[in-house]
């Protein structure tokens, strides 16, 4: 036999509908109204206390230190290079992290790792649900710590909901301009942080006052400034319900094994008020209290089943076990659990959770395959680049004395932190004579120093006898050597069909 649970519907829903959350409501009236725009129904989240919520906190302070401290934090490096230890220096176009400093022909490594940032994503809500949501994306975390700071000038649920609802007065005043000041300087100090990436953030930080920062600077901050304060403190849940595409995407990646933040109905249902002393023989463990529905930032009641707008940020598990504690029941009546798992204690069968499954195994393999590229990428990532470039007009020269001239730029990059000095190479003909131009001497090697985290371009002409070539187009090779590192570069000589033999 199967049994098939209607999470959209509880099974108590004819005889009890329970509360209707005010999302619920205002799609309702949308319907009704037969207009085109509803206005935002405020939603007032009430302070709950438990794991999870701890749990989010724990998460707000981490993620808010990493974002506003990293800027800070200095790297020793040679020379004039900059000693910040994560620039994004679009003025010397280098990307610094730490001991890393890649070049801007090394966007790959950067393409790699969104790539592999987006499969464990992907790998993370296969298993868990929208975790990410929950407790580590911007939005969630910067709406929590404004709805915190809203809750510091205004109260809790009620106080808010009777503040709003009173006629303007000395202490609603400043208690909405207190809130908004504060959530200003946050978000001013969101966007300042942001430039700081981008500029030597000691610096930036003395010419920003001054009015002698880049005009990036000034029109960065300001729009970050502006879409902080909008979208965590106007708009909040509307951001994740309307403007996000990841609630969409997320259901390509759950299945029935995915745990989520779940509403026992077997357990719930029939809900209803339960006296003290009363039995708790023919009804469920919900008491209809309400509290999983004012609790949550997206104003949805869990009861109604799984949800677009549900975030997995698991305060609503909080609220309700906090309220069987009270009742003497078990806690768990809302919990992360998992489709297959309620259908299973319905069918009385045996609870199984598999992490490891078809699209679990599919994409901690990708994850792993392109992880085990960028290793082996960064691993073989040489210090030292050199690229060839053959004069093109004219293409050769034929001197005096029969022999015949080609001319080459090279570009030797130095990405090390030291200056080297390299001994460049010809190979593919033989003899031949290198010189550079204002040399009145040719040799078969020439040397040349490149001063660190820098690109030397250096013209050459490589002179051939005509008795070498034995085609009118030969390939050739460009090598650099120094002490620790090498490199080479393959090119072509051209001499025309007349001189080859």
């Amino acid at each position: 036999m199967t049994v098939v649970i209607d999470r959209t519907t509880p099974p108590s829903a004819a005889k009890s509908p329970g509360p209707v959350s005010a999302a619920a409501l205002a799609r309702r009236k949308a319907g009704q109204g037969g207009g085109l725009y509803q206005k935002r129904p405020p939603i007032y989240p009430k302070l709950v206390h438990g794991k999870w919520r701890t749990i989010k906190w724990a998460m707000l302070i981490a993620t808010l230190a990493v974002y506003y401290v990293v800027p800070w934090i200095r790297w020793t490096r040679p020379g004039e290079l900059p000693d910040q230890a994560v620039l994004v220096d679009f003025t010397g176009r280098r990307f610094y992290f730490f001991f890393i400093q890649l070049w801007p022909q090394e966007v790959y490594f950067i393409t790699g790792l969104l790539v592999m940032g987006a499969l464990a994503l992907f790998l993370v809500t296969a298993l868990f649900g929208r975790l990410w949501c929950g407790y580590t994306c911007p939005q969630t975390v910067w709406t929590d710590l404004f709805i915190a700071v809203e809750r510091l000038f205004e109260g809790d649920r009620n106080a808010r909901m009777k503040l709003d609802a009173s006629p303007m007065s000395f202490n609603k005043l400043w208690r909405k301009t207190g809130k908004h000041a504060a959530w200003l300087g946050i978000a001013f100090a969101t966007g300042g942080a942001w430039i700081f990436y981008f500029h030597d953030a000691p610096t930036l930080i003395r010419t920003f006052w001054l009015g002698q920062a880049p005009l990036t600077a000034y029109i960065s901050c300001g729009l970050l400034t502006a879409t902080t304060y909008t979208l965590a403190g106007m708009m909040r849940e509307q951001v994740c319900t309307y403007m996000c595409p990841w609630p969409r995407i997320q259901g390509a990646m759950l299945d029935e094994h995915s745990l989520q933040v779940t509403y026992l109905a077997d357990r719930g249902e029939p809900r209803g008020p339960h006296k003290k002393n009363e039995s708790w023989e023919g009804r469920g463990d919900c008491v209809d209290c309400n509290q999983c529905v004012v609790v949550c930032p997206m104003g949805i009641d869990i009861r109604d089943g799984a949800q677009l707008e549900c975030i997995n940020c698991g305060l609503c598990v909080d609220a309700c076990d906090e309220i069987m504690v009270k009742m003497g029941r078990p806690k768990g009546l809302i919990a992360y659990d998992t489709d297959h798992a309620v259908i299973s204690r319905v069918e009385q069968k045996k609870v199984i959770y598999k992490p490891i499954r078809a699209r679990t195994i599919y994409y901690a393999g990708a994850l792993s395959l392109v992880s085990a590229i960028m290793l082996w990428g960064f691993l073989q990532r040489s210090p030292v680049d050199l690229h060839v470039l053959r004069d093109r007009n004219p293409t050769f020269i034929q001197l005096r004395d029969g022999s015949i001239r080609n001319a080459y730029t090279l570009k030797i990059t130095n990405r090390g932190f030291e200056a080297e000095t390299y001994k460049v190479t010809f190979k593919g003909i033989s003899p031949v004579t290198l010189k550079t131009p204002g040399e009145s001497v040719s040799s078969n090697t020439l040397t040349v120093v490149v001063q660190p985290d820098q690109v030397r371009a250096m013209r050459v002409f490589v002179n051939a006898p005509a008795d070498a070539l034995t085609a009118p187009s030969l390939p050739v090779t460009f090598s650099i050597r120094s002490k620790s590192v090498s490199a080479d570069t393959r090119t072509v000589f051209l001499s025309g069909e007349a001189n080859a033999r």
